[in-house]
């Protein structure tokens, strides 16, 4: 009896201390429900068995790709069998059903006799692989054949399950155009994190990359634009007979091969047609659909919007599709019947957000239509555009979703919102009993800056590493069962390559996929550190880009008297020395460390900074001039 007490006392903290981080051990992202860590470890032989308990086809189509991962890796020789009790690998579906595991929770199982995956659905079965290939050496996700390793996976109990059901990466394609080759490449990495919703974000100002084969314009205009290099919105607009040579789109074969693609890794594609704003692009394949007469041309990324801050932009060009006009609903009622036929999933997203209405305002036909339908401002004719659009999407036997500004002017019945300016409109909308998914660019926007903009490439606003992990999908007293989950966004004006995206999602794309799978009790800065630390060698051996920005020093200004500053240096990660100089030359251990808030000597112009970490520099060398330091504290 005692020492059945000892026992469970054991395993007891063994999963408090690997929530904690304290100990060494499995280094998972996300966190599972529960991890009780064995003492030994499993090494796999070079046959590889996988058993199967059924023959149902998603099981196929996981152990083929299983057993695909571990050729092009190990270079063992494996096979998928049927009722094999002695498997190295089994898949074993649960004749009864565990009502804890849900349909994506499994349990994983590692001992001297192998490794043992069950759930009640296929999903689970293949977010339990996704764990316990985390569990192998990191050389386990190198593309190509790693010779002479020993494959070695600790023995493990874990039980797993998501806290919320849309786990979602958003990527925009619009602004800058990704391969078909490139979005599977996006997926493989997403569903290495459990995250199941890509929301393909297919229509914007610079870019149409869906083809309608009754509107063919849309993408023989609206998917090239001129090539454009440098610093995103201070392009010069396409001259006059500049080659449209940049972009492209996905035919409709492409679309049916993606979600196909996507569909055998249990994601499910949400395709978003962005209007009546965003929709330059479309106005340039279809000018009459606007409601200010002019020439139009798809956007190179030059500034035709501008941003005062406080939230307030305008518009210099009317980049909005004209709710006045009634062939604009015939134009989209086109786009979402094709729209429809290739992607299964119940949901089309319509866009909506950021209207400029400064030009509405000057539109007779807007007048006409707000003293006909009895609009009382641009709001109700936005609204009124939003609910038609929904009648159509409805139509198709969809339903509608949209950014949070389709809530202005009265939300359409219905209609289910995704909140990303800040928690409010979300909140708002589930109190409404509308559907809602949680994507606040103050915590989930992963296109913003993640370090000091010094250090980082350009764009606006800060979300660090530790405020993605600060996330919550499910904000506190909302009905939870309104909230369908969480979604980080991909946002790509500034994003040119698959390696600047890469930098930007992670690893706070790890952060966010731990907020909308683990519960709250085993969530842990300091674990997560420890963790994404594994991960970014794991990354190394993938061949996928990442940031370290996390190392990198927390810099605040306060203005002290007349033009002398102070600057206060902090770190989001626990023993990091931050090495400074005035000098003009590059710090390193030998410089000094910072202590107390800094204040430049008479006729410095740079403060010079550096992060290492028992000795070793982790952070990138970082210059901070003088003037740039006054106009902080201003």
């Amino acid at each position: 009896m005692l020492r059945s007490c000892l026992i469970t006392l054991q395993l007891i903290v063994s999963v408090l201390v690997f929530g904690q981080g304290t100990v060494p051990g499995p280094k998972l992202i996300p966190q599972p429900v529960s991890m009780q860590p064995g003492a030994g470890t499993y090494t796999l032989p070079n046959a590889v068995s996988i058993d199967l308990s059924d023959q149902v086809p998603g099981l196929i189509t996981i152990s083929e790709q299983l057993s695909e991962r571990i050729k092009s890796t190990t270079g063992f020789n494996t096979s998928i069998v049927r009722n094999m009790p002695n498997a190295v690998i089994r898949l074993q579906l649960n004749k009864q059903a565990d009502a804890s595991l849900g349909k994506e929770g499994y349990l994983l199982e590692v001992n001297d006799r192998g490794i043992r995956i069950s759930a009640n659905e296929a999903a689970g079965i293949f977010y339990g692989l996704q764990t316990m290939w985390q569990l192998f050496p990191p050389e386990i996700e190198s593309k190509t054949v790693v010779k002479n390793m020993s494959w070695k996976i600790p023995h493990v109990n874990i039980k797993d399950h998501p806290r919320v059901a849309w786990r979602g990466l958003m990527l925009d394609v619009a602004r800058h155009f990704f391969t078909k080759q490139q979005v599977k490449d996006f997926i493989d990495n997403m569903v290495k994190y459990k995250y199941n919703r890509l929301h393909l974000h297919l229509t914007d100002d610079q870019g149409w990359r869906i083809e309608i084969k009754s509107l063919p314009k849309l993408t023989e205009v609206g998917a090239f634009r001129a090539e454009r290099t440098g610093r995103w919105g201070e392009f010069k607009k396409q001259q006059p007979g500049e080659k449209s040579n940049y972009g492209g789109f996905y035919t409709h074969e492409d679309i049916r091969e993606l979600v196909a693609y996507a569909n055998a890794r249990f994601v499910t594609i949400l395709p978003e047609i962005d209007i009546p704003g965003h929709s330059l692009a479309m106005i340039a394949a279809y000018p009459e659909l606007v409601c200010t007469p002019g020439k139009y041309q798809v956007s190179v990324g030059d500034r035709f919007m501008i941003w005062p801050g406080n939230g307030k932009f305008y518009g210099i060009l009317d980049n909005n599709l004209c709710p006045a006009n009634e062939k604009v609903y015939e134009v989209l009622d086109k786009v979402f019947t094709e729209v429809a036929q290739l992607f299964p999933y119940e949901y089309i997203h319509m866009g909506g957000d950021e209207t400029y209405k400064g030009f509405w305002e000057k539109s007779a036909a807007i007048k006409a239509l707000m003293k006909k339908e009895n609009l009382k401002d641009q709001h109700e004719v936005q609204s009124y555009f939003v609910k038609r659009v929904g009648k159509i999407i409805e139509s198709k036997g969809k339903k509608m979703m949209g950014w949070d500004e389709i809530m202005e002017g009265g939300l359409a019945s219905g209609a289910a919102v995704m909140s990303w300016q800040g928690e409010k409109g979300g909140i708002e909308a589930a109190k409404m009993k509308h559907p809602v998914v949680m994507s606040p660019n103050t915590f989930t926007y992963v296109d913003l800056y993640q370090g000091d903009p010094l250090a980082e490439p350009p764009t606006y606003g800060m979300v660090r590493l530790s405020k993605s992990y600060s996330f919550n999908p499910i904000p506190p007293g909302v009905d939870s069962g309104y909230i369908l989950g969480g979604q980080a966004n991909l946002w790509s004006e500034r994003l040119h390559t698959v390696r600047h995206a890469e930098y930007m999602l992670w690893p706070r794309g790890w952060a966010i996929a731990e907020a909308v799978w683990s519960p709250l009790a085993v969530k842990d800065w300091k674990s997560f550190v420890d963790r994404t630390e594994a991960h970014f060698t794991r990354s190394d051996f993938a061949g996928t880009n990442y940031s370290r920005s996390m190392y990198d020093p927390i810099v605040n200004v306060k203005k002290v008297k007349d033009s002398t500053i102070e600057v206060s240096l902090s770190s989001e990660v626990e023993g990091i020395n931050i090495h400074y100089s005035f000098d003009e030359f590059e710090p390193d251990t030998f410089y000094p460390v910072y202590k107390t808030p800094l204040q430049f000597p008479a006729g410095a112009s740079n403060l010079k900074l550096v992060s290492y970490r028992d000795g070793k520099q982790v952070g990138k060398r970082i210059t901070l001039p003088l003037a740039d330091l006054r106009k902080r504290a201003r």
